[in-house]
């Protein structure tokens, strides 16, 4: 999906960019990178299996898996984490001086990559997730000391053409932002899935069901993105006192209701993130 022209941060973006990996994700930052104005001459792309939308930016001056290695300007990193090892090094060739990398594999540490990197290489860290293919994901990112200033804004214009992006100083945070952000678009549709078969056990239509539960989580989800007020303060403008919705979330908020559930779900989530990363 096309990326909506919202500005031109990146028309001046002087040097090359090499995208390592055009998955999903990695395609999503590419869409998102020529909607805010970067020139495809400036872009090489490593990508073993591209998809026709990869090959056809070709046409357009993109270099897609470069027989050499050049110096670049930024390095993305969008390879599954489990490639790294093979993925990362051969990278070493094209960092110089300036270079800024930049990795979105999930649970690979600001350690593992500068293991296998220059020494003195700026290297960021970011976990974005899943609505980054309509540009509508939230990123957190954390840099080593090695990035600059303006490097840091680099990065934040590359990972801004996927959507929100919020810094930490502290790598450890990494772990909690995977299980809340990272994870967190597959608990939204879980609620969409459970709502629906609730729907089905009080005697809807499951294709009726499915579409109330389907469009109440997107539009509600839209809401709280377009309105100032906090969540909180949205739940209990949708509650009348002795009302229907009160009696439903008086089981949902219970002892053992959603945020007893969802707290021990980031726990978990956590703890494996943790595990993952070694």
């Amino acid at each position: 999906m096309k990326h909506p022209v919202t500005n031109n941060t990146l028309a001046k973006f002087s040097g090359a960019l090499l995208l390592v990996g055009a998955g999903k994700m990695g395609s999503a930052m590419l869409d998102g990178w020529l909607a805010r104005g970067l020139d495809p001459k400036k872009i090489a792309v490593i990508e073993p299996q591209p998809v026709k939308s990869v090959k056809a930016l070709a046409r357009r001056g993109l270099t897609l898996n470069p027989k050499k290695s050049t110096e670049a300007a930024a390095i993305v990193i969008a390879v599954k984490p489990q490639t790294a090892p093979e993925a990362v090094p051969p990278l070493a060739a094209g960092v110089g001086k300036d270079t800024l990398v930049l990795s979105i594999m999930a649970g690979r540490t600001l350690a593992f990559l500068q293991d296998r990197l220059p020494k003195g290489t700026a290297v960021v860290r970011a976990m974005p997730n899943t609505p980054a293919a309509i540009g509508r994901g939230i990123t957190v990112a954390v840099g080593n000391a090695q990035v600059s200033a303006r490097q840091r804004k680099l990065a934040s214009d590359l990972l801004a053409a996927i959507g929100s992006v919020e810094w930490v100083g502290d790598e450890k945070l990494m772990d909690a932002v995977t299980a809340v952000s990272g994870s967190g678009p597959a608990y939204v549709f879980l609620l969409a899935e459970a709502m629906a078969e609730a729907g089905v056990a009080a005697g809807l239509p499951a294709t009726l069901a499915a579409k109330l539960a389907r469009e109440t989580v997107a539009g509600s989800g839209e809401l709280l993105h377009r309105m100032a007020l906090d969540a909180a303060t949205l739940r209990q403008n949708v509650t009348s006192p002795g009302g229907t919705t009160a009696a439903a979330l008086e089981v949902l908020m219970g002892r053992d209701g959603l945020e007893a559930l969802l707290t021990k779900a980031i726990a978990a989530a956590t703890q494996r993130s943790r595990e993952l990363a070694g």
